[in-house]
């Protein structure tokens, strides 16, 4: 039998910072992939022993001796090629993104990023010094070429790659999750396999890492583009692809299940709740539950990631708060079996008034500014019940809500992780119908009935609001494709309503600046993907 390569990828949730941590995680991989696999080489995702992206951690001083206490680590490893990523100083470049080759703890060969990404969440240029050579490895006489993440999304790399006689490629990634974002990644390396003829590894890091969450989903194509082996998302786990030198290609190997979007979307929800928990050291969480959608995919979403034993909801009702919002939240809380309670807020509203004083207390009726004591009230309920029992207050409030500012700073946007931060109303509305497929977990109707804050009597989300369906595209438009408002307009959308809601949306940033971080699951993010100025003059009709 002709002599074959196996390659495994491992596919790890690493912690940004914990470099011994990260290369213990390494060091464990390794040996079940030798066990497990008999595996000749095992591939790992970019700055795998740093964690991605490990930020301003990547200027400590202490850096270079916390890597190189790591390879001294993984000296331990013997009878396997470890292909990993990590950051390395070089004398006289500075600061390197790096892909090194481990046999037997001695590094054989070192690779460094060409392509640094510098715009959405990516702030490569500011750590990582420009790589220029291509490199090649061999291993059991096959010539195997390095690249990182981004490199393989321009056609040079993989081609010098080629010039220099690679037989097949290896690229290790740290990509971030947003919708669409795998049939991106198989185009662009089909691509390039079929540029090439090159078979491509493509390893990818899994985890949420604050409001970043990576899914996973390694895979392996062959030089024809056709995919070998597919890596299921959303979990650390180890795939082995196995390459015949004498066919240029791999074998078939195991194919994941394809996730429906959806699907892919609530489990990067799900992920990204419990590595913030988790990863913060956060016993449990605890959330505002109204009877509301909102509050009721927040809660679905927490219990899938935390079990229903580490979760808590309250409901804070008011004069306003209709009965069967009650009825919907206790129904809930009883689906899921978690931890529920009742604290009515119409003491504290009073107090506040009252020490407010007479400019309260003769006022013509309730406006803004009572709507407002209300979810404050309901915001410090929150946080003495966090402070007293030490759980993370989850937010509830969606992007739609957050781009137009329909939230009350100190309010409803209390709390230190929001979990739907990222994801516009129409997409909240179409993941609890998604949800309840799998079982209930969302009284239908909550899911049915008409979006209300319930901060006046018969207040309705369609008194302030266009309807969703209508906003969310507008804003979609407006922040993931930046156009103009004049441009939305040509769309066919009402002018009025175009650049009211525009002008909502840039007057807005002053609160979204205060928000707590979420999961980004959208190209374009409120955080380092929209880094637009609080106080400018910009006109959005142009």
């Amino acid at each position: 039998m002709a002599t074959v390569l196996r390659i495994v990828l491992a596919q790890l949730n690493t912690l940004a910072g914990d470099v011994e941590g990260n290369a213990h995680k390494v060091a464990e991989a390794a040996r079940q992939a030798r066990a497990s696999y008999n595996a000749d080489i095992v591939v790992y995702p970019e700055l795998t022993l740093c964690g991605y992206p490990a930020e301003d951690l990547l200027l400590r001083p202490s850096l270079d001796v916390r890597i190189k206490q790591a390879l001294a680590l993984l000296k331990t490893v013997e009878g396997v090629d470890l292909v990993l990523g990590m950051p390395w100083r070089c004398q006289q470049r500075g600061l390197m993104n790096q892909a090194v080759v481990l046999r037997q703890g001695e590094v054989v060969a070192r690779y460094s990023k060409h392509h640094l990404p510098n715009y959405q969440v990516f702030d490569e240029k500011r750590y990582f010094a420009q790589g220029e050579d291509a490199v090649c490895f061999s291993c059991k006489g096959v010539q195997i070429g390095l690249t990182i993440c981004e490199d393989v999304w321009f056609p040079d790399a993989v081609a010098a790659l080629k010039s220099l006689g690679a037989q097949l490629v290896l690229n290790l990634s740290a990509s971030p999750f947003h919708q669409h974002k795998q049939a991106a990644r198989h185009k662009t390396l089909q691509a390039r396999c079929r540029e090439t003829g090159l078979p491509v590894v493509y390893v990818n890091q899994v985890g949420g890492q604050d409001d970043l969450v990576f899914d996973g989903g390694s895979f392996v194509i062959n030089g024809d583009g056709t995919l070998a082996a597919t890596a299921p998302s959303h979990e650390a786990c180890l795939l082995e692809a196995v390459f015949d030198p004498a066919l240029g290609a791999f074998a078939a190997g195991p194919r994941a299940k394809p996730k429906p979007a959806c699907a892919q979307l609530y489990d990067s929800l799900v992920l990204g709740v419990r590595d913030y928990v988790g990863k913060n050291g956060f016993g449990g969480v605890i959330l505002g539950l109204s009877g509301g959608i909102d509050s009721a995919l927040t809660l679905a979403i927490a219990v899938d990631a935390l079990g229903a034993e580490h979760v808590e909801a309250v409901m804070m009702p008011f004069h306003y708060t209709s009965s069967l919002s009650r009825e919907l939240a206790k129904e809930q809380a009883s689906l899921l079996g978690i931890k529920y309670r009742e604290v009515p807020i119409c003491a504290l509203y009073d107090a506040c008034l009252l020490t407010l004083g007479e400019e309260f207390q003769t006022a013509a009726g309730p406006d803004v500014a009572e709507e407002n004591i209300q979810a404050r009230c309901r915001g410090l309920l929150l946080m003495a019940l966090s402070n007293r029992q030490g759980q993370l207050v989850l937010t509830t409030g969606n992007k739609s809500e957050m781009a137009v500012g329909y939230a009350t700073l100190y309010g409803d946007m209390v709390g230190g992780f929001a979990a739907l931060k990222d994801v516009y109303k129409t997409s909240v509305i179409e993941l609890s119908r998604w949800r309840n497929t799998l079982s209930r977990a969302i009284p239908e109707q909550v899911i049915a009935r008409p979006p209300s804050a319930e901060l006046s009597p018969g207040q309705l989300d369609a008194d302030s609001l266009p309807p969703y369906e209508v906003l969310d595209a507008i804003l979609q438009l407006y922040i993931e494709e930046s156009l103009s408002a004049e441009q939305i307009v040509e769309r066919g959308y009402d002018r009025d309503r175009v650049y009211k809601t525009v002008r909502q949306v840039d007057s807005s940033e002053y609160k979204r600046r205060q928000s707590p971080i979420g999961t980004r699951v959208t190209p374009c993010g409120f955080g380092r993907d929209r880094r637009y100025p609080i106080t400018h003059g910009w006109n959005p009709g142009a």
